[in-house]
């Protein structure tokens, strides 16, 4: 990893705990005058002097005034978050008392961090890749099991340790490539063929592996929208309610009660599906509020990672039911038939379905089969279960590197297979390398690294 490739010797300071009022609060400061400032600031004992790693009580004052009695904790260069020298000020969590010392540390020299910008400094500075980088942010933003397993094995490098292999091997062999470029008249070969085409082999498997992997990976970072259709009076939202177990949206008799739709999140197995329940579908109404309504529920129903198709068993039947079927294949949406107040007629409804072997029978107000519900639910967008300790793929851009990586791969593939010679194969080997290097950051652009970090949050 290149080193300070920003070329900072400015230092930088940020509330590093969550704003508003708390016991305590944390600023961060970083870069060459981090331990400095905090020292002109801290009159308790010299910090310029004490070792690295090592936290001190003591008050902080500026001009003669007392800001606040404070814990400051040194971290020396190299060995802090940054790669810089850092100093974080535990003061009380006071937001006048916290702005004060910010702003007393920036009369002596420091200035407002960017949101961040401590940990772009800590990817420039050589302490983790730009994958590594990024899952500081999953991990942040992590909320439920499964999300933080995931960024906690990342940020540890566990994305960056299958790329860096990969990586490494395609280095050494086009080393060996580039070097048959110098010996082109002589007509030889450094780089043995079979084995590089081996290589490829196991590269195109990885690779294809790590693309599979980010259906499963994207659920677990972003979770599901999972849209509940239906026709009025199915029982759509007494189903939210019951999976939320708390009444959240209206239930009454009377058909088209839901107006708008109705959106919440619940948390299934460490998977958080986001739940929709929309207006009931019918073709005629002179309600111009329920036609908006209605409308709303389609186009969600269009955007939805999954659909439930809710109906009353007692109101439609197979031929029906076929209908419905057929046109979500058509549309080509990913789908589960849920039937609805089968609790007094179970073993009716299922000879009446018989002809849908994936459809669900529930009570939504009965709460009967409920936890079949969930468990489906878990099936259909983790079949293969979770498996957090597997290398997995949350980022978009991540994804988009290693689509371009295949298509790469693909043509020295092709080029092995024609036995094209060196020159030729080599532009196709430098290719493989610079969507290897996006990812990891290797190769990167400031505006491209401005883009990522400034969805950080600021002190981070």
């Amino acid at each position: 990893m290149a080193a300070n490739r920003g070329g900072w010797d400015d230092t930088i300071v940020a509330l590093a705990t969550a704003p508003g009022i708390g016991a305590i609060g944390v600023i961060r400061l970083s870069g060459s005058k981090a331990i400095a400032i905090a020292a002109a600031l801290f009159t308790s004992k010299d910090l310029l002097v004490q070792p690295s790693h090592t936290a001190h009580v003591g008050v902080l004052t500026d001009s003669g005034q007392l800001l606040d009695e404070a814990v400051v904790t040194v971290f020396k260069a190299p060995r802090s978050y940054t790669g810089e020298n850092v100093a974080e000020i535990s003061a009380h969590g006071s937001p006048f008392v916290l702005e004060q010392i910010i702003q007393a540390c920036m009369r002596k020299g420091a200035r407002l961090a960017k949101p961040g910008e401590f940990t772009q400094r800590a990817f420039l500075n050589g302490k983790m890749d730009l994958a590594q980088a990024e899952a500081v942010a999953d991990l942040i933003a992590s909320n439920t099991e499964a999300s933080r397993t995931t960024a906690i094995r990342n940020m540890r490098g566990g994305f960056s340790s299958a790329l860096l292999a990969l990586r490494e091997q395609l280095i050494q062999f086009s080393a060996l490539i580039e070097l048959e470029l110098d010996f082109a008249e002589e007509d030889v070969e450094f780089a043995d063929r079979q084995k590089f085409n081996l290589l490829i082999n196991e590269l195109q498997t990885a690779t294809h592996r790590l693309l599979q992997s980010f259906a499963l990976g994207n659920v677990i970072k972003n979770g599901v929208q999972v849209a509940i259709i239906g026709k009025p009076n199915a029982g759509k939202s007494t189903l939210l309610n019951t999976l939320l177990n708390e009444n959240r949206a209206i239930v009454s008799e009377i058909a088209g009660t839901t107006r708008d739709t109705i959106e919440e999140v619940i948390n299934i197995d460490g998977l958080l599906f986001r739940l929709v329940d929309t207006a009931g579908i019918r073709s005629h109404t002179a309600d111009t509020i329920e036609s908006i309504g209605v409308a709303r529920a389609m186009e969600k129903r269009s955007q939805a990672d999954l659909v439930i198709y809710l109906f009353d068993v007692n109101e439609l039947d197979a031929a029906g039911l076929s209908a419905v079927e057929e046109e979500f294949k058509k549309e080509g949406l990913q789908y589960l038939l849920v039937g609805n107040k089968a609790d007094r007629i179970m073993e009716q409804a299922r000879e009446k379905f018989s002809a849908f072997p994936h459809l669900l029978l529930i009570s939504a107000k009965e709460q009967l089969r409920i936890d079949e519900l969930k468990s489906t639910l878990v099936q259909l967008v983790a079949a293969g279960g979770i498996n957090t300790e597997a290398t997995l793929v949350t980022n978009a851009r991540h994804y988009e590197a290693l689509q371009q990586l295949s298509r790469a791969l693909a043509d020295v593939k092709t080029g092995l297979d024609k036995n094209i010679s060196g020159d030729l194969l080599a532009p196709d080997i430098r290719n493989c390398l610079h969507w290897l290097g996006e990812i990891t950051g290797e190769i990167t652009n400031e505006d491209q690294l401005d883009y990522i970090f400034s969805k950080f949050c600021i002190g981070k």
